[in-house]
């Protein structure tokens, strides 16, 4: 019998011990502390985060397999072979939940055309959660990753965006290298409708969580967030 792949969501960032369980089940750490072996996008970043989980977790005897953008295509398989010989297996994202804007969806992907199961857990995912907290329409919703980072292709690409929401009433969301927060900020003060409807979701989840919609027209009136160098989700609505 082939092993399972579990989907195992990473902490958005740092939160009070407290609150663990609003993002982080109890199941998930008991399942944790079953499994020997990782597919993960950083070593040294899931090591911390399994000492989070659980301080008597014993490194040493854990086997990680890389998958980020230097993963070759042909070594993917062999980080399967594990599952196949009827291990469990996790895969955990460098934050919020495996395959969702994360490397982890190709190995998802040779999991299922190999017969091997995929078991998703509940976790953190920033951009559900900024959808649900946006007051936007969660009906209709769709997330389009980073725009252009040229400040002309940038603006045209917010436009779009915003048509695009107008005609088919669809919430737009996507995300920006966090250094450039205040500048995408910015761009889409600029390029937006004073009616269309901004949220700035940063740090979600975490300490110092920041959660606001508003109009255009009522951005350009307050001070900007800060929101520099800090995880953010952008969401419109025309």
């Amino acid at each position: 019998m082939k092993g399972k792949i579990y989907l195992i969501p990473n902490f958005l960032g740092e939160i009070n011990e407290s609150d663990s369980e609003r993002s982080f089940p109890a199941e998930n750490v008991r399942l944790i502390q079953s499994l020997k072996h990782f597919i993960v996008e950083d070593i040294r970043t899931v090591r911390r985060f399994l000492k989070r989980v659980d301080k008597a977790i014993n490194i040493d005897e854990l086997t990680f397999y890389e998958l980020n953008k230097r993963t070759r295509a042909e070594d993917l398989p062999t980080y399967l072979k594990v599952a196949e010989q009827g291990n469990d297996m996790g895969i955990v994202s460098e934050a919020g939940c495996p395959g969702v804007a994360d490397p982890g969806a190709d190995i998802v992907a040779l999991a299922h055309q190999k017969g091997i199961q995929v078991v998703p857990l509940v976790g953190p995912s920033s951009i559900l959660l900024a959808m649900m907290a946006s007051g936007m329409n969660g009906q209709n919703f769709a997330f389009v990753g980073y725009l252009p980072v040229e400040k002309s292709d940038n603006i045209k690409a917010i436009k779009r965006l915003e048509e695009r929401s107008v005609r088919e009433n669809q919430t737009q969301i996507f995300i920006e290298t966090p250094y450039r927060n205040q500048k995408m900020f910015q761009d889409l003060l600029f390029a937006l409708r004073p009616q269309t409807r901004l949220c700035v979701a940063c740090n979600v989840t975490c300490l110092d969580e920041f959660i606001v919609t508003r109009t255009v027209a009522q951005w350009r009136s307050v001070n900007a967030p800060n929101i520099d160098k800090r995880p953010t989700i952008f969401l419109i609505q025309g």
